[in-house]
Formats: C-alpha cells, sequence, structure tokens
C-alpha cells in the first residue's frame, strides 16, 4: 500500500524520517504542501525529515532575527530576510528549510527574485537553526555552500563558520565582528521573556547604536 504525505501528521517538537524518496517525489511533495505550512522539510539523498517546531522554537527565530535586523539596520546594510524559504539543489540532491535565513553580502544578486535557484543563484549569507531536538542538518548547509549558521538550543548560540566544505565553530561572527553575539544573543533572548520582546529590542538597538558611535 502506497502512503501518501498527506497521511502523515508531525506532532509539534517531533519529526518523521522518511527513506527512498526520490527528488522528483520530494518535488512533488513541495508543490502539494505550498508555502504555507507548518512542516519543514530537509532532505538528502532520498532521506526525507519532516519536522513540526514547539511554540518556543518560534519565539526564540522572532527575537533572533528582530536582533540581526536591528544589526542590519543600524550598520546601514542592506539585506533580505527570507525566513524558512525551501533552499534547495537539484544538483547536490539538497534541501533544506531553515528557521531563518538572510542574503546580506549577495542581497543584490537575489533582490526582487520571487524564487530561488541554488544551481545558479548564490546560497544566503546567514542561516539560522533553533534546534531544541538536535536536528540541525550541517551536511545540508555545508553541500549549498552557505558561509555562516547560527544555531541556538535555548540556552547557547553556536556559531559555525564553513571551512573547506565543513563547519568550524567561531567565537565571532563573520558578519558581525564588532559585537559579542555568542554573549549577547542568549541574554537577549532571557531578557524578551523576562521584560518583554519591545524593552528588550529598543534596548539592544540604543546599545548597537552606542557602539556604532
Amino acid at each position: 500500500m502506497q502512503i501518501q504525505f498527506d497521511q502523515i501528521t508531525v506532532p509539534p517538537g517531533h519529526q518523521a524520517i522518511l527513506h527512498g524518496i526520490g527528488w522528483q517525489q520530494f518535488e512533488s511533495l513541495l508543490d502539494e504542501a505550498g508555502e504555507h505550512r507548518a512542516t519543514r522539510y530537509a532532505y538528502h539523498d532520498g532521506e526525507l525529515e519532516m519536522m513540526s517546531p514547539l511554540a518556543a522554537h518560534e519565539d526564540y527565530k522572532a527575537i533572533i532575527r528582530s536582533a540581526v535586523e536591528i544589526l542590519l539596520e543600524e550598520l546601514g546594510v542592506e539585506f533580505r530576510a527570507l525566513g524558512s524559504t525551501t533552499l534547495k539543489s537539484d544538483r547536490a540532491a539538497q534541501a533544506v528549510e531553515p528557521d531563518e535565513c538572510f542574503y546580506i553580502q549577495h542581497e543584490a544578486q537575489i533582490r526582487g527574485k520571487e524564487r530561488l535557484d541554488l544551481n545558479t543563484d548564490p546560497p544566503p549569507d546567514l542561516a539560522l537553526e533553533i534546534d531544541l531536538t538536535s536536528r540541525t542538518h550541517f551536511r545540508h548547509y555545508a553541500a549549498l555552500g552557505i558561509p555562516e549558521l547560527w544555531r541556538y538550543d535555548g540556552r547557547e548560540l553556536e556559531i559555525l563558520l564553513l571551512d573547506n566544505d565543513a563547519y568550524r565553530v567561531n567565537a565571532i561572527s563573520r558578519l558581525f565582528p564588532q559585537f559579542d553575539l555568542q554573549t549577547r544573543i542568549p541574554e537577549i533572548v532571557r531578557q524578551s521573556q523576562q521584560e518583554g520582546r519591545n524593552v528588550t529590542l529598543k534596548a539592544f538597538r540604543q546599545e548597537v547604536i552606542r557602539r556604532l558611535a
């Protein structure tokens, strides 16, 4: 009996892994599921993972995304934030949907584009994974050539830089070398939980302005 994708339910905080899925089958799934869905996918060499995030997962990614946007706005850097856009390359037979991703150094090259094709377009300059279930797909991001990856586990921020097709942990972001984000991002998340989003982000913006003055 053949199982249809719409028969599979993934509870929040859980994953389902399917094997023997061809690339065209995966592409059909993306078309059928559409862009407005809760389940996120990762694909590698015939293996498809389906994941549904927890509410805390969404809280963390929202506050970190806002912090990154503040940094870029105050630095005066054009950027494009593309959220959980499906990043895929049929040549590499890889696909992943980050929690957030940003075009920064390569923003001008994809400005105004409605669809990305990583066979020809550059990958995002930064991707963020909120990893509450140890599911970060380092090999997917490395194969797609994403130069900087942040992994937040609910307590600590890990900054990973792509080096010779593999990630190495680094204390400082290559994109924001002026800031100790490995320390500040977890502090901002904790502060937002205690004092609220607006108070926290307003204070962070003022901190960035002072640092750049």
